[in-house]
């Protein structure tokens, strides 16, 4: 291993390499993980159902949120997105495993979603500075990305938002404590 430490990145590296490679859920070497994990389509997990979010959905109804351009984290089956992207919003949505992905797309695809781009790959790459998702985002959404994340690369979450998020925009998540 490389230790010389010259950049924030450098340390959040070093930081990644004390975790055990089996528990990795948020580079793109967790992906076979989650592969794994929407193999089987028929589990009872609450985000495998083909809706979005209540929470989501509610501020949507409310006319909290008005239609822009939406960037989703970890969009796992795309039920998010699909529904953002019904509803006229134009979204990027983003996921490490190519199975969630390939779900979300037959969802996208029976819905008859509007502008809606899935994207393979980890989030914070995809966003970096210069990058194809660099933003700016009216709306940025997690549903369940950033409780994966270990307490370290909450800095490299924090700076997606300041980097992505257009003034004014919004920023909404749900996640397990």
């Amino acid at each position: 291993m490389d230790r010389n430490v010259r950049t924030t990145d450098d340390v959040l590296a070093l930081m990644d390499g004390l975790f055990a490679p089996e528990a990795d859920r948020w580079t793109a070497g967790g992906a076979s993980w989650w592969d794994a994990f929407y193999a089987d389509r028929s589990r009872e997990v609450p985000f495998f159902a083909d809706k979005p979010d209540e929470n989501l959905d509610a501020h949507l109804r409310q006319g909290r949120i008005a239609p822009g351009r939406v960037l989703e984290l970890g969009c796992g089956p795309g039920r998010n997105a699909v529904h953002l992207a019904s509803l006229g919003f134009e979204v990027d949505a983003v996921d490490l495993s190519p199975a969630a992905l390939a779900w979300a797309r037959e969802r996208a695809e029976e819905a008859g979603a509007g502008s809606l781009r899935f994207h393979h790959g980890d989030a914070f790459a995809l966003t970096a500075e210069g990058a194809a998702l660099a933003g700016p985002y009216d709306l940025i959404y997690d549903s369940g990305c950033f409780h994966h994340l270990p307490p370290h690369r909450r800095i490299s979450y924090l700076a997606l938002l300041e980097r992505c998020l257009a003034p004014g925009g919004h920023f909404a998540l749900t996640c397990f404590a």
